[in-house]
């Protein structure tokens, strides 16, 4: 079990546990309390007992089950208020270090612990006075973060605990070069935790790296996404992105939603189609200033907007409890990417529904991913024009009988009945209501059950004879796509590399922008 190389998995269950079982100071139980935790996750049942003991450990559970908490709890009620930095966080966002940092502020604010999030885009001078001051927990970017350790300017800084959250997104970004640099300024006695939602082949060498005899902790139960997520696929043909997305949006009773596009051009396209329908939409990317993307995300939490159109990058790590749905406008690149894409609903317990919509051209590249993250994707057809009008029906019926009755509702009627009956009064109200209704375009949408059988016999013949079959866009991991906006298909990211010019080596900011280190050639204004 203290091996990561055994992969040996310990999946534990919080059955009957509850905080109080953990020794906790007072001061920590009542953050617990006031950040609104009522037992333990599985994740944070496993963990916390473990990181009590001082061990260093390998954490994989899926996003939104409480990890913030698992590593912030046991590091915080092990701190000693009159040492300095004693945890550091590192987050591969400024979102996500934002979310973070708030969470530990609110579980650790009243036994007086300080919190300070460090990012790029804001000014490094004030992060490094916040942390002279007297912090004790420092949430940190990998850029900025190294930027000052490089610099000397964060002074006696030696963290006994050292946290790296969603670490394979790190990698996927393009940090694991900083990471292992940032390793190299750290102590070396220190308690190093590594959580992380999957757990490809980099990110169990860099634990062997940097981790001392690690407890692996894992609980996924087998699965690489989360099985509270109803995970579905439609095929449609390329024109039919838009058409679908409304209608799935208006079929599905879709509440607060998330639509995963490849480029920035893409999301703002798509944000003033929605808002031209009529939802409550805004987009989310790496060209907008970071005030005006914390505006949209507090927005979106808010319920403010329904709907948040953004890239990959823009989206990664944010935190928002209450996602019903989450759209793949274009399929992900790859399968890391689609359960973090995912990742956004089905949190904190709650159930959560993944749609996916796949042209044939890029069927197969859903096989390869369905065949990776081994769970479950349903293959629907998108309701017809008249299916959803009838379910809308039914539901206003629903909303009709439990309607309660407004007291101006009498007067209105009574001058209403001076010119009209009461049957003519009732079906122009309900016409009213009916006429509201979003549901537009044409009348069926996707292809014919028949001919997407026979794409699943062909790639189930194609599986059980070996064959790789024709990879969509060949030597472009997923591109070659072209359709009503133009523009071949992008990639996942905002960037075309973590930050390093070409010409000069200067490294940018981490601003959220980074695109994978693998698509590091592509064109920048791509996405």
């Amino acid at each position: 079990m203290n091996n990561v190389q055994s992969e040996q998995e310990n999946n534990v269950i919080a059955n009957g546990v509850t905080f109080e079982d953990f020794a906790l100071s007072k001061e920590i139980q009542s953050g617990i309390t006031a950040a609104g935790f009522k037992i333990p996750s599985p994740i944070q049942a496993a963990a916390i007992p473990v990181v009590l003991s001082g061990k260093d450990i390998v954490a994989q559970a899926h996003t939104g089950t409480g990890k913030t908490a698992a590593f912030g709890i046991p590091t915080m009620s092990m701190m000693d208020k009159n040492s300095g930095v004693q945890l550091l966080v590192i987050a591969p966002t400024r979102e996500l270090a934002t979310q973070v940092g708030d969470e530990l502020y609110k579980l650790g604010s009243r036994a007086g612990i300080r919190t300070v999030t460090i990012y790029g885009g804001m000014s490094a001078s004030r992060q490094v006075d916040l942390v002279s001051r007297g912090a004790q927990a420092v949430v940190a970017t990998p850029g900025r973060l190294l930027d000052l350790l490089k610099s000397g300017r964060l002074r006696d800084f030696n963290p006994a605990h050292v946290v790296l959250d969603e670490a394979d997104e790190m990698l996927d970004m393009g940090f694991l070069d900083d990471i292992q640099e940032i390793f190299g300024y750290l102590p070396v006695e220190r308690q190093t935790l590594l959580f992380s939602a999957t757990m490809p082949e980099a990110i169990k060498k860099l634990a062997k790296r940097i981790l001392k005899n690690p407890e692996f902790i894992s609980v996924t139960s087998g699965e690489t996404t989360n099985v509270d997520i109803d995970q579905q696929y439609y095929v449609i043909e390329e024109h039919e992105r838009d058409d679908a997305t409304v209608r799935l949006i208006d079929a599905q009773d879709a509440t607060k939603t998330i639509i995963f596009c490849r480029m920035k051009k893409e999301v703002d396209r798509l944000a003033t189609t929605l808002i031209s329908h009529g939802y409550l939409a805004k987009g989310l990317h790496g060209d907008m200033e970071q005030n005006q993307r914390e505006e949209v995300i507090k927005s979106f939490r808010a319920g403010k907007i329904d709907i948040l159109i953004a890239t990959d990058v823009a989206a990664r790590g944010l935190d928002v409890s209450d996602v019903s749905h989450v759209f793949n406008y274009h399929i992900p690149f790859d399968p890391e990417s689609y359960v973090h894409r995912i990742g956004r609903t089905g949190r904190a317990g709650k159930k959560g529904v993944a749609i996916t919509l796949v042209t044939p051209l890029e069927f197969r590249e859903l096989q390869r991913i369905k065949k990776s993250v081994g769970t479950e994707i349903k293959q629907n057809i998108v309701p017809s024009l008249g299916e959803v009008k009838k379910s809308n029906i039914v539901k206003i019926i629903d909303e009709i009988k439990k309607q309660h009755l407004n007291e101006d509702a009498a007067a209105v009627l009574g001058m209403l009945e001076e010119d009209m009956d009461i049957s003519q009064i009732a079906f122009k109200l309900i016409s009213l209501v009916i006429d509201k209704q979003k549901v537009k375009g044409p009348e069926r949408i996707g292809l014919d059950p028949e001919r997407i059988k026979r794409m699943l016999d062909r790639a189930k013949s194609d599986n059980s004879s070996g064959g790789k079959g024709r990879r969509q866009g060949s030597g472009n991991r997923g591109g070659g796509y072209r359709g009503r906006s133009g523009g071949a298909g992008g990639g996942s990211g905002d960037g075309s590399s973590r930050g390093r010019s070409h010409s000069g080596g200067q490294r940018r900011d981490d601003r959220g922008q980074g695109g994978s280190s693998r698509n590091s050639n592509r064109s920048r204004d791509r996405y």
